[in-house]
């Protein structure tokens, strides 16, 4: 008796994202009895942030629906439109596909949007990165929310599998299966970063949503901390789209432009190079999240300026400043010094990296039931 294929339809908006999902991509494409389906939408269809949708389809992949939702702005308020914009495409897009289950990833609003038009239409939702901490963001809700209105989820830590049971998720549907970007290090072959510098720092900036009156000032200081070492080339890749990032790019394609001898701006690296940009780094300065899941598993320090990332469970390779030009002069100067260099290379550790993750998200993908699904019980906790 021949079963049904299992339609599995992954949604992605941006570059980093989709270079986290991308190898479970392919291991569901060869999972015998599944169907891949993908829908990209936001930063992946727009020219300003690289128009990488390209790159999935370089990678091999069919692009099954293109939702377009960006406008011509740079506000809270545009943010909020363009998610409207996104939920009609996405309702057109998941009726015609008929997916037996959709997987997102973390936080962004146009995941939030997804797991509306998901919960309305019927379809259940699986959900990696759940159950995290970022105080500086407005992000953090929406991963919160998406959570309750997601069926299975893939925390990365056992902190965070426990949090999402605590928001009453029944635990037989929250799995631990590490960060699947780190085990994706493994099996992501790296395209050489033709870099024109031996050494350099990583830079990624992007807006603090809950703090956009203070994105100029922010990267200001920056800027200006970077001034501070004129010996250290500095590799910038740009900002997403959230409300302040124009601005922030602007600044940075600036600042670059007028220090051609020491700072190169890419719109986007691609997952390939920038995995290969991180292994040549001296440092990653930023408030991304690959300096905190990531970029330890490199063996590379990182400094976490600000407030984007607070709350979010960090190896020893860290170093945490606020977002002032003395205190980033200071983490940068440690985290470039051999002493701590050395420390990173000899004692580093990652709380993310858990072995077989990828593997163990489409397997779970794959084979969970589907039915049970249907129907959500809040999980009580005895106090």
């Amino acid at each position: 008796m021949n079963h049904p294929s299992r339609k599995i339809c992954f949604v992605t908006g941006s570059r980093a994202e989709y270079g986290i999902m991308s190898p479970i991509m392919s291991a569901v494409a060869n999972s015998p009895g599944a169907v891949l389906q993908i829908v990209a939408t936001n930063m992946h269809l727009s020219p300003a942030h690289g128009m990488t949708v390209r790159e999935i389809e370089a990678d091999g992949f069919t692009v099954d629906r293109r939702v377009e939702m960006m406008l011509d702005a740079d506000t809270p308020s545009a943010t909020v439109k363009s998610m409207g914009v996104e939920l009609i495409g996405m309702a057109d897009a998941l009726s015609e596909l008929a997916p037996d289950i959709i997987v997102i990833l973390g936080d962004r609003y146009e995941m939030l949007a997804v797991a509306s038009t998901a919960l309305v239409l019927g379809i259940p939702v699986a959900h990696i990165h759940g159950g995290e901490i970022t105080e500086g963001a407005y992000d953090d809700a929406i991963r919160h929310a998406i959570t309750k209105l997601s069926n299975l989820h893939f925390a990365a830590t056992d902190e965070y599998r426990k949090r999402i049971i605590q928001m009453g998720e029944s635990p037989d549907r929250v799995f631990n299966t590490g960060a699947p970007g780190i085990d994706g290090i493994e099996t992501t072959a790296t395209m050489p970063f033709d870099s024109p510098f031996d050494h350099f720092a990583l830079l990624t900036f992007h807006p603090v949503t809950k703090e956009p009156a203070e994105a100029e000032a922010q990267t200001q200081a920056l800027l200006d901390a970077l001034d501070s070492f004129e010996e250290l080339p500095v590799i910038i890749t740009m900002p997403n789209s959230d409300a302040g990032g124009r601005k922030i790019a602007d600044m940075l394609g600036k600042w670059a432009d007028a220090h051609p001898d020491r700072a190169r701006a890419y719109t986007s690296l691609g997952r390939a190079r920038y995995f290969s940009a991180l292994r040549q780094c001296s440092a990653v300065v930023g408030n991304s999240s690959s300096g905190i899941i990531e970029a330890p598993s490199f063996g590379v320090p990182t400094v976490n300026i600000g407030s984007r990332q607070r709350g979010r469970t960090q190896g020893n390779t860290v170093i945490n400043c606020p977002a002032e030009t003395k205190a980033i002069k200071r983490a940068i100067a440690k985290a470039i010094s051999a002493e701590f260099r050395h420390f990173v290379a000899t004692e580093g550790s990652n709380p993310y990296h858990r072995p077989g993750s990828i593997e163990a998200i489409a397997r779970i993908l794959t084979s969970h039931p589907l039915e049970p699904l249907a129907v959500k019980h809040f999980h009580n906790i005895n106090f």
